[in-house]
């Protein structure tokens, strides 16, 4: 379970505002990437708290609010589809992050960021950490507020083209979203570079 091991190393760095930073949407076939940046307070407990890809979604979206009631402060941003498509998956995500990082209304003087790369273009001091996700309370706290932000966007775009079923995959490369694909087209909102493998073996 996520603790505040990495948030306390920083502190005593002399660090006193750490924001942890994650993303969500790398991997689906259509939407934007998005990024959260939460800084939580000292000796902050939020029980529950994990990587948001072990939690179920209700469990996410009750964690989104108790998030948001307790951070000192938090920002989520995103790369659009176009952005993917012009700077690369990894440029985009970068993007988010660092739109997420300017974008605390308390600027964080460092951030954990979850993964093994050091975001160009940061802002702040910082450093990565491997599975941060499940390891700091911070980072884990991002994970939640990018996911459930993300499926939110999903479920939007699921009402606007009820045919691809974006409620149940969430952009993700599902046999039923490229059936849907074969059988309706392509999206505005799809990454064509992610499917150009997809058309090849059509």
């Amino acid at each position: 379970m996520p603790d505040l091991t990495y948030e306390n190393a920083a502190k005593a760095k002399g660090y006193s505002l750490v924001c942890g930073v994650d993303e969500a949407g790398r991997g689906p076939l259509a939407g934007p990437v998005c990024a959260a940046a939460v800084i939580l307070p000292e000796d902050c407990d939020i029980p529950g708290l994990n990587d948001s890809k072990k939690l179920t979604e209700k469990k996410r979206e009750l964690l989104f609010d108790v998030i948001i009631e307790k951070a000192v402060a938090y920002s989520v941003a995103f790369a659009t589809v176009e952005e993917i498509e012009e700077h690369n998956i990894l440029n985009a995500t970068y993007m988010a992050m660092n739109r997420a990082i300017d974008g605390l209304s308390v600027k964080a003087q460092y951030a954990l960021i979850d993964g093994n790369r050091v975001p160009t273009g940061i802002s702040v001091p910082c450093e990565t950490v491997v599975k941060g996700d499940a390891k700091s309370c911070s980072v884990s706290a991002a994970s939640i507020l990018a996911k459930v932000t993300r499926d939110r966007l999903l479920l939007e775009y699921a009402e606007k083209y009820p045919e691809y079923g974006f409620e149940k995959h969430k952009g993700y490369g599902t046999a039923a979203h490229y059936d849907a694909i074969r059988q309706h087209g392509v999206l505005p909102i799809h990454r064509l570079s992610f499917l150009k493998s997809f058309f090849e073996g059509k």
